[in-house]
């Protein structure tokens, strides 16, 4: 049986030779996406506590019950965030290669965002108990931004990957 993995070879079962663009390598090298991976790192401790609490204390005839959720939905919505920390953690272990998902993520939290605080505002009787939130996830989308930025990646790889 043929392995399952292969290395490239050549004419002659020569192994193949690629040849990278040394000034590109040589940008990519001296950018650091340390702080990225750290901060993309720490917004899944920020979505892990955010599971919990929706999985335990959020939701109605629970102890945070205001805005009133059933507790089936708080602890379906807790999933997701445990999904989304994991999802984080693993993506800081190679940033570069999933930087796709710090771009999913900046989105997902703007989204958040505007939602919240657009019905805090609009709403009439909304109640204001997760302002704090807004603030938080305010900051970690900035914090993806500036340093994605800084780290040397494009608006291009964050949100619109190459497909190869």
């Amino acid at each position: 049986m043929a392995n399952a993995y292969r290395r490239p070879e050549g004419e002659n079962n020569e192994p193949v030779i690629r040849q990278y663009n040394i000034s590109n390598m040589n940008q990519i090298m001296s950018k650091s996406l340390k702080p990225l991976a750290l901060f993309f790192a720490l917004g899944g401790v920020w979505d892990t506590i955010a599971g919990f609490l929706y999985i335990f204390v959020i939701g109605t005839g629970r102890s945070i019950d205001n805005p009133p959720m059933d507790p089936f939905y708080s602890i379906f919505l807790g999933s997701f965030f445990l999904c989304f920390a994991y999802l984080q953690f693993m993506s800081a272990l190679n940033i570069k290669r999933y930087a796709f998902n710090v771009g999913c993520l900046i989105i997902g939290r703007v989204f958040y965002i505007v939602l919240l605080y657009s019905y805090m505002v609009f709403v009439p009787g909304f109640p204001d108990s997760f302002w704090f939130t807004g603030i938080i996830d305010g900051f970690l989308t900035i914090s993806y931004l500036i340093f994605a930025v800084k780290g040397g990646l494009s608006l291009r790889e964050l949100f619109l990957p190459e497909i190869k």
